[in-house]
């Protein structure tokens, strides 16, 4: 594939953004390539500033649901935008889609807009301290909650690919309070709890841990969790930027049966364009201002062009369920195959339309056990599939997203080529 522009662009890029990049996963480093500028979109389909054509299973690190520039989705934006882009005060979308959202996560009773997963999680564990009137938050090793400071403390996402699970930049004052338990180990989360008795505002989680790879919870795990916060006055938060609206209409807190007392939103919930939310019960959210003393705040927040293009694509997804078991059916079918193809040199997690395949021959079900996994077999790997018209995240330790679009002759497809790749592994080529 020509990469000839892609190559120009990031060369200018760099003279004017650090890594020439918005966002450090975007770079390629760790595969050791030069990042492909994407120029339009369409289904399943990215293409480049080369003229290259890839099918995409980044689909923006999960919005991408329904496909990229899906028609229904691109008219209510450009309906919104020819009655204006922003006013900076309230609007009756804003209203539409928090009823949307209230309806089909009845543990958002009440909620505020913001403009990104980071500040929705940042808001959430604030609401939860002014709420708690406690301090310490506990998170997990490997989880990615967004880039504020007190939560960049052992992350997941690009922070496990750059090799930096602590940011620089970072005061010590403002971790000293963030707590750091291990994913899937009960007795982790016992021990802080009793070290830090009646300190601990909140936990927050990913429910399913989308930013070390794909790392599912163990059965009974989030239970646990719901549990002990019940039991020491503590809040459950789930971080649902990736999962909600994606493993099932409700988001992993009903796909799991699990009621948490504050739930943080992002990526689907937009549609596409920067939106973010957080909520949950009413008490808790009674505390945010105007109505109580924790301060946030938002100029573009609820946007009208934003909430238009998230309203659409919710109600799209409530009157097609359907698709969230056609989405699982074809990550399924993907996982099964790879793991046919790779034998026991690879682990393969999937859950609905998440999917990681690890480069280990060891299973992968913390953050300890996802760095066991060959980065540089990875490398190349992403290498084969990139040449071969095939886009996935230039990182070990991200998701594969299944989309709508994405047909069966999409997979078949995928599936060809990594079995071509493990082939030509065993083969030495």
């Amino acid at each position: 594939m020509k990469e000839e522009r892609s190559a120009e662009l990031f060369a200018k890029a760099q003279r004017f953004m650090p890594g020439g990049v918005n966002s450090p996963v975007r770079a390629f480093r760790n595969v050791g390539r030069i990042p492909r500028f994407i120029k339009k979109a369409k289904g399943a389909r990215i293409f480049d500033e080369d003229g290259n054509e890839y099918i995409d299973y980044v689909c923006s690190w999960g919005p991408g649901i329904l496909g990229h520039a899906f028609p229904s989705v691109v008219k209510a934006a450009q309906e919104a935008c020819e009655d204006g882009l922003t006013f900076g005060a309230p609007t009756e979308k804003e209203v539409e889609i928090a009823e949307i959202i209230s309806r089909l996560v009845p543990a958002m009773e009440m909620m505020r807009l913001v403009n990104s997963g980071t500040e929705a999680v940042m808001s959430a564990i604030r609401a939860a301290r002014g709420f708690t009137k406690r301090d310490k938050i506990i998170k997990f090793k490997g989880c990615y909650h967004g880039h504020s400071d007190g939560l960049l403390v052992k992350a997941g996402s690009a922070a496990l690919t750059t090799a930096v699970p602590d940011s620089a930049g970072v005061p010590e004052g403002c971790t000293k309070d963030t707590l750091v338990a291990l994913y899937n180990d009960e007795e982790s989360v016992e021990n802080l709890f009793k070290a830090n008795e009646g300190k601990i505002a909140a936990v927050i989680v990913e429910p399913v841990a989308a930013n070390m790879g794909v790392v599912l919870p163990k059965d009974g795990f989030l239970k646990f969790l719901r549990r002990i916060t019940e039991e020491n006055g503590a809040l459950l938060i789930f971080d649902e930027v990736i999962t909600g609206f994606r493993l099932s209409i409700g988001g992993a807190a009903e796909f799991f049966g699990i009621k948490p007392d504050m739930i943080t939103l992002g990526k689907i919930v937009g549609g596409g364009m920067p939106v973010g939310a957080y909520g949950g019960r009413r008490d808790i959210m009674s505390v945010v201002s105007p109505l109580g003393t924790v301060y946030q705040a938002g100029t573009l927040s609820g946007n009208p062009v934003a909430t238009a293009v998230g309203i659409e694509t919710l109600k799209y997804l409530d009157s097609h369920r359907e698709i969230y078991g056609e989405i699982g059916r074809k990550t399924a079918r993907l996982a099964d195959a790879y793991r046919n193809a790779f034998g026991n040199s690879a682990r393969v997690n999937q859950i609905g339309s998440l999917m990681s395949v690890f480069f280990t021959d060891k299973d992968v079900t913390d953050y300890e056990s996802t760095q066991t996994s060959d980065t540089k077999r990875y490398a190349r790997y992403f290498s084969f599939m990139l040449d071969r018209g095939i886009y996935l995240a230039p990182s070990q330790f991200e998701a594969m997203f299944v989309s709508a679009a994405h047909t069966d002759g999409d997979i078949e497809r995928t599936i060809a080529l990594a079995t071509e790749f493990a082939s030509a592994e065993k083969h030495g080529r």
